[in-house]
């Protein structure tokens, strides 16, 4: 298939285009692989539902739809450029991470084509499904009440989130859930799930609707409204750091004024820096970059610069910045964005 016009725009042209001209589709792309892998998962659990898929700006489950929406980047390898360009990751991209994705969200659309939220053991287990979505929540990262599917511990944003990620893990056939949660109280959930899904297995969906909710043909707004608007919720929310801490790493004394001056070896080892710590402690990439942003203007005002190699100062700023995400994570100003 020949690729459309837009894909030998620069960025700069290609955030001047509307979502709704971009013209790309689930099919022929790499997505159909994935769903059909979901596809295999679910038959082999024995489970006729199938959702629906259609692309829209994000990845969601409507409530009360039993379908997917699937975000638009991955339906082609210039919106996957553009999106990490925007936003230093490409969610879903990763074959594995993609079917991660999709695992939890078919976990919301089973919920929806059986209208799972009214059973009483389902309230009682995973929580009242009717409590407002937080717009941020604040994770505890070493409870055992949650299975640990997708980043950020996701299933404790909310009641349907730990219902799809708990779905997750049922259907994950490489998740060894029975022994890895063995002595966890989510173990609890899991073995609801078990017995529920063996419920429904031959069961026909209570709710059919084909309905799409924004697809993408109707979304009206430009590539650069939409990167606008998602940096922003994505973005940190007043990070601390001391300046004391930064005299540590670097010094602003007249003995070091001629060596490297430390906002420009931050920008250096900005990226390699940037990767390691969002694995490390289980963050965004966007958010991370955001505070070294911060951390590089604070060091330019500060007039810091180098006191120790390269080499060793690196190090010593790896373990700094871990320190500050974590600090930040684990404080009550954490917030992950949902």
């Amino acid at each position: 298939m020949s690729d459309p016009a837009w894909a030998t725009f620069t960025d700069e042209q290609l955030l001047e285009v509307r979502m709704c001209d971009l013209g790309v589709t689930i099919e022929h792309t790499d997505i159909e692989a994935r769903v059909a892998q979901l596809n295999t998962e679910l038959d082999a659990r024995g489970l006729t539902f199938r959702p629906h898929y259609w692309l829209a700006d994000e990845w969601f489950t409507p409530d009360g739809v039993p379908g997917i929406a699937i975000p638009f980047y991955l339906a082609h390898s210039r919106l996957q450029k553009l999106e990490f360009a925007q936003m230093l990751e490409v969610e879903g991209a990763d074959p594995a991470e993609g079917l991660r994705i999709l695992r939890h969200e078919a976990g919301h659309a089973i919920d929806n084509a059986y209208a799972l939220r009214r059973r009483p053991t389902r309230r009682r287990l995973f929580g009242n499904p009717a409590i407002e979505y937080p717009e941020y929540y604040t994770p505890k990262p070493y409870s055992k009440r949650f299975v640990q599917h997708l980043d950020h511990w996701y299933a404790q944003s909310h009641p349907d989130e730990d219902f799809a990620e708990t779905f997750a893990v049922w259907l994950d056939p490489s998740s060894m859930w029975a022994s890895r949660y063995a002595g966890w109280p989510a173990r609890r959930k899991l073995d609801y799930m078990d017995r529920l899904m063996r419920e429904l297995a031959r069961a026909r969906p209570r709710v059919t609707s084909k309905r799409q909710v924004d697809p993408l043909h109707r979304l009206k707004k430009t590539l650069g409204e939409h990167y606008r608007k998602k940096r922003e919720h994505y973005g940190l929310d007043h990070p601390d750091f001391y300046d004391s801490d930064l005299l540590n790493l670097f010094s602003n004394s007249q003995e070091y004024a001629k060596n490297p001056s430390a906002a420009r070896f931050v920008r250096k080892i900005r990226r390699e820096v940037r990767s390691t710590v969002a694995s490390f402690t289980d963050s965004y990439q966007y958010t991370i970059d955001q505070l070294i942003e911060r951390i590089i203007d604070r060091c330019r005002e500060l007039n810091l610069r180098l006191a120790e190699s390269e080499e060793a100062t690196k190090t010593d700023f790896m373990v700094f910045l871990t320190v500050q995400t974590m600090n930040y994570l684990h404080s009550g100003r954490h917030r992950v964005a949902l």
